[in-house]
């Protein structure tokens, strides 16, 4: 039987089986806790890969974790982040299928603020030539959830009729262009008039600005269709509306929160308990009259069956959907600041960090 093969690593880095890496870590509670420092990282073990990471993609997870508001955020100090690219630096003896110096976009459970990190090797794809390391942080989790939740959980057929929410952002844009390779019909909301623009330029069919008028406004979107497929991310007042325009055989997938979230770097738990305490409650007895379902998921069940990822992502290659939008850059040192203005609603697009 063969022995393993050791590490791969570049020349410069063969006497090293430790070195520095600068990372983001915090204890969940308060954006002012996300603290930039160095530690030491070891050479990769088993199926692992150290990566040299590029760029950082940023979510509405992250925000949430950082507050110690989402289910899996660890009750220790950890690093938040869920997707990012780099370059392959070294390789453990039992990664597979990469070589040293390759460009790979990927997800980890947490991590990925940071300037080098280790993961699973099954966890790594290549980033498309035609793309930059940005475009490559913006694609895997905006392209899992959109997936997923259109496709496995939402069971979209020709000509649907589709509600998307949050249409202007990272997984709001690729659903949209998922969903027109369906033919559907595709109604997006947006939380201010700037982003109407963009949304009638990614191809929605409407778009509608959210406020007290909302119900008025997806019905006139509807032009009599019904409504068979939401994407939902918000929550509060805009799901309950959304679910009442749902026609029999129509589906909820909820993916997201974002009513939760709040411009102070603690959460305001007061204002937290009243929305939890005032959030729409649906009655089972109500989706069995009227044939209708609500399905909600979390994508780390998707890091947790990556054979189910890689499947997911095949099966949405094979629709050949554009790269994904890249709205706004921003540098490691600015991380901080990125997040902030992430958490605001304001962005268009999806938010990098680059390095």
């Amino acid at each position: 039987m063969r022995s393993p093969k050791p590490p791969q690593v570049f020349p410069a880095l063969s006497y090293l089986r430790h070195m520095k890496r600068q990372v983001y870590r915090l204890k969940a509670g308060s954006f002012q806790d996300l603290k930039r420092s160095e530690e030491e990282i070891t050479a990769p073990e088993g199926g692992e890969v150290l990566v040299e990471v590029k760029a950082i993609g940023l979510n509405f997870a992250d925000v949430f974790a950082i507050w110690g508001l989402y289910g899996a955020t660890p009750t220790e100090p950890f690093i938040p982040g869920l997707e990012f690219s780099g370059i392959v630096s070294q390789l453990g003896p039992q990664a597979e299928g990469l070589e040293i110096g390759q460009r790979v976009m990927g997800v980890t459970r947490f991590g990925a603020y940071a300037s080098h990190l280790k993961v699973d090797y099954r966890y790594l794809i290549p980033v498309p030539d035609a793309w930059d390391m940005a475009t490559g942080a913006a694609y895997l989790v905006q392209v899992l959830t959109a997936y997923y939740g259109l496709v496995e959980l939402g069971k979209i057929e020709q000509g649907h009729t589709v509600l998307i929410h949050s249409a202007a952002g990272g997984v709001g844009t690729l659903a949209n262009r998922i969903a027109k390779k369906f033919d559907a019909y595709t109604i997006g909301t947006v939380g201010s008039e700037r982003k109407v623009k963009f949304c009638q330029e990614e191809g929605y069919d409407q778009v509608i600005v959210r406020g007290k008028d909302f119900p008025e406004k997806l019905e006139s979107a509807l032009q009599g269709k019904p409504l068979l497929l939401v994407m939902e991310c918000i929550g509060g007042k805009i799901l309950a509306e959304s679910f009442k325009r749902l026609a029999p055989r129509g589906r909820m997938v909820l993916y997201g929160s974002a009513s939760y979230a709040q411009d102070g770097d603690r959460p305001n738990y007061f204002k937290l308990l009243w929305k939890f305490i005032n959030r729409p409650k649906l009655d089972p007895r109500d989706l069995i009259e009227s044939n209708r379902a609500v399905l909600g998921f979390n994508l780390i069940y998707l890091h947790e069956r990556v054979e189910l990822m890689h499947q997911m992502l095949a099966e949405v290659g094979q629709l050949d959907i554009e790269a994904p939008v890249v709205g706004h850059r921003y540098a490691f040192n600015e991380l901080p600041t990125a997040v902030r203005f992430f958490r605001s609603g304001q962005s268009i697009g999806k938010v990098v960090i680059e390095r």
